[in-house]
C-alpha cells in the first residue's frame, strides 16, 4: 500500500526533481572548498541602501539574546551567546530559524559581529549540517549582506579584519549554494536560492559575484512567471508564503540595481494587490494552507513598500489562486477556497481544504481555518492538514487528498465547474470536486456559497454517490466565540462584537466537535466547532443524493 502511495506521489514530480533527489542523496555528506576568495572586493551598492527587516512580530530583543535566550516558533531555548550552533536535541525547523540569522536584525553592530565571527569559527563547513542546507544558507546570506553592507555598512568597512573574514565566508557559502540549488524541491525553495544569489551578486564587484548574479537572475526569469500567478497569488496558494515572496522581491528592489528592479517590478504590484485581498480586517492574513501569523512582515507593511493601498471594499475574485470573497466598510469579510491544492509537482504546503472558507464579522474573526501548528511530522501536523480541520465536507472519515508524512501528497483533489457571479448584493460561488471518487460509491461533493454583505452566508452542499455514505460538514469558530445550546434547527453564536445565528436544513444531526485553532507555530487553542452529519439512507433512483443547507447570519 505504501509503495502504491509513493507511486501516486512521485508520478507528479518533474524529471529534474527525480534526478536531483538521487544526486543530492549521494553527495550531501561531501563539502568541498572553493578556493581563495581573495581580499574583499569593492561594493556595488549605494551608500544609502535601506533594506526591510524580514520578520513579523518578533519575540526576540537584544537583551534576551545577549542573555543567551532565543525564541523561534513560540519556543524559547537557552542556547548561550553566541549561540550553541549544534544543538541536535532541538527540532529541525527551530534550528533552521537559528541558522537564518534573522535575529541579527535585533542586535547592534558589535553583538551581530560577534555572532557571525563565532558562527564562522565554530560551526565550520559541512554539507550534511542543517545550517549548510541550501534554504537556511540562502536566508543567512541575504541577512548578512543586508545587515552588514546595508544597515551597518560604514562600521563594517571600517573593521578590515572583520570584513575579510565576513567576505571569505560569504564567498564560500555562495559558491556552495550555487552548486547545491534546490532543484529537487523547486517552488519557493528554489526561488529563495535565486534571490540570495542575485542579492549577494549585486553587492560585490568580483568575478564570482557576477556568476552568482547571472545565475540568480536566470532562475528568477524562469520561476517568477510561473510562481506569481496572473491574479498576483503565489502558486503554492499559501498567504504566508505570498508574504515571503513579496518581501524577497522588495529586498531585491531595495538594492537599487537597475537589472533587478526591471526584473521584479512587474510582480510587486500584483503580489501586493492579491495579498490585500487575502487579508482580514484585523490586518492578518487568511490562514489557508501552511500559513501562520508572526513569521513574515505584516501585509500592510509589505503593501506600503510595494505602493499598494489598503484592501478595497467590494467583491474580489482571484481565479488562478482559487480565492474568492468580499469585504465591507464595516468589517464584514469572507474568503472562500475553490482552487487546486497547489502545483502538482510541489503541493507540500497544501491542505485538504477545498471549498473551505473564513469569515470575519464587524472586524472580528468568527469562522476560522485551522492554520498550521508545526512542520514536524506527527499528529498535530496531520490534523492541521486534514479535511476535518477545515470548514468543508468530509466523507467516510477520509481526506479530500491523500496526505502523508510532513509534506507528501499522493492522490489529489481537483475543483470542477467553478462558477463565480458577483452582484450588487453579494456573490454566488459554486463548484464540485473529485477528491472522493476513489471511495466505494464514487461520491462527489458540490458546494454553493451565497453571500450578502449585511453579514449573511448560505452554504448549500450536495453529495452524490452510488450507495449511502456518511458525510460531515464542520464549522470551526474562533476561540473567542461561544456556542449556545444546540437544538432543533438553529443555535446562537456569541462573539466579542455581537451575535450570530447559525441555522440548518437537511442535516440529520448537529453536535459540538473537538477542534484546534493554530494561528502561530507552536500554538494550539481548543476552539468551538459544529459538526453537521447527513442522513445515512436517502435514495434518489440509482444514485444516493443528499442535500444540506447551513446559514450564518449576523444578528
Amino acid at each position: 500500500m505504501s509503495f502504491i502511495r509513493s507511486l501516486r506521489t512521485i508520478r507528479h514530480l518533474r524529471a529534474c526533481q527525480l534526478v536531483y533527489q538521487i544526486f543530492y542523496r549521494l553527495t550531501r555528506k561531501h563539502h568541498r572548498r572553493y578556493g581563495d576568495s581573495g581580499p574583499i572586493p569593492r561594493l556595488r551598492w549605494a551608500q544609502d541602501v535601506n533594506f526591510p527587516a524580514p520578520t513579523g512580530d518578533t519575540t526576540n530583543d537584544s537583551d534576551t539574546i545577549a542573555l543567551g535566550a532565543l525564541t523561534f516558533l513560540n519556543r524559547q531555548e537557552t542556547v548561550g551567546f553566541p549561540p550553541d550552533w549544534k544543538r541536535a536535541d532541538l527540532p529541525r525547523l527551530w534550528l533552521y530559524n537559528l541558522h537564518y540569522h534573522e535575529f541579527l536584525w535585533e542586535l547592534g553592530f558589535e553583538q551581530a559581529r560577534a555572532v557571525v565571527l563565532d558562527w564562522v569559527a565554530n560551526y565550520g563547513s559541512g554539507a550534511a549540517q542543517v545550517g549548510w542546507e541550501a534554504y537556511p544558507t540562502s536566508l543567512r546570506l541575504a541577512n548578512w549582506c543586508a545587515i552588514f553592507f546595508g544597515r551597518y555598512r560604514s562600521r563594517t568597512l571600517m573593521d578590515e579584519q572583520f570584513c575579510e573574514r565576513l567576505w571569505a565566508s560569504i564567498y564560500e557559502q555562495a559558491e556552495h549554494l550555487r552548486r547545491n540549488l534546490e532543484w529537487h524541491l523547486l517552488g519557493n525553495h528554489l526561488l529563495e536560492n535565486a534571490v540570495a544569489l542575485a542579492l549577494v551578486g549585486s553587492c560585490f564587484e568580483h568575478p564570482a559575484a557576477e556568476v552568482w548574479f547571472e545565475k540568480g537572475c536566470a532562475i528568477l526569469e524562469r520561476e517568477l512567471p510561473e510562481q506569481v500567478l496572473a491574479d498576483g497569488g503565489h502558486f503554492e496558494r499559501s498567504p504566508m508564503y505570498q508574504c515571503r515572496v513579496l518581501y524577497a522581491l522588495l529586498l531585491l528592489s531595495a538594492t537599487g540595481d537597475s537589472l533587478l528592479n526591471e526584473l521584479v517590478r512587474p510582480y510587486l504590484g500584483r503580489l501586493a494587490g492579491s495579498l490585500a485581498a487575502v487579508t482580514h480586517p484585523d490586518g492578518g492574513i487568511a490562514l489557508f494552507n501552511d500559513s501562520a501569523f508572526g513569521i513574515y512582515p505584516r501585509p500592510r507593511e509589505l503593501m506600503e513598500r510595494a505602493g499598494v493601498e489598503s484592501p478595497r471594499v467590494g467583491v474580489f475574485a482571484l481565479p488562478e489562486s482559487g480565492y474568492y470573497g468580499a469585504r465591507t466598510s464595516d468589517g464584514n469579510y469572507i474568503i472562500c477556497d475553490a482552487g487546486a491544492i497547489g502545483p502538482d509537482y510541489q503541493p507540500g504546503h497544501g491542505h485538504a481544504d477545498l471549498f473551505s472558507f473564513e469569515l470575519s464579522l464587524q472586524g472580528a474573526r468568527v469562522v476560522v481555518d485551522s492554520g498550521v501548528s508545526t512542520y514536524e511530522a506527527g499528529p498535530m501536523r496531520d490534523y492541521c492538514r486534514s479535511t476535518r480541520a477545515h470548514n468543508t465536507i468530509e466523507i467516510e472519515g477520509e481526506d479530500q487528498v491523500e496526505l502523508w508524512a510532513a509534506f507528501r501528497v499522493g492522490r489529489r483533489c481537483r475543483p470542477r465547474a467553478v462558477k463565480w457571479k458577483a452582484c450588487e448584493d453579494g456573490f454566488e460561488l459554486s463548484g464540485r470536486h473529485d477528491g472522493y471518487r476513489h471511495l466505494p460509491g464514487r461520491p462527489t461533493h458540490a458546494r454553493t456559497f451565497l453571500w450578502q454583505p449585511q453579514g449573511r452566508l448560505e452554504l448549500r452542499d450536495r453529495v452524490d454517490a452510488e450507495h449511502p455514505l456518511r458525510s460531515i460538514a464542520r464549522l470551526h469558530f474562533h476561540p473567542d466565540c461561544r456556542i449556545d445550546d444546540v437544538g432543533g434547527d438553529a443555535c446562537v453564536l456569541i462573539f466579542p462584537r455581537g451575535r450570530v445565528r447559525v441555522s440548518w436544513l437537511g442535516w440529520e444531526t448537529v453536535a459540538k466537535d473537538e477542534s484546534f485553532y493554530c494561528p502561530e507555530f507552536g500554538i494550539e487553542f481548543p476552539n468551538p466547532c459544529l459538526a453537521f452529519s447527513n442522513p445515512s439512507q436517502l435514495r434518489a433512483g440509482a444514485v444516493v443524493g443528499f442535500e444540506g443547507t447551513i446559514r450564518i447570519e449576523l444578528l
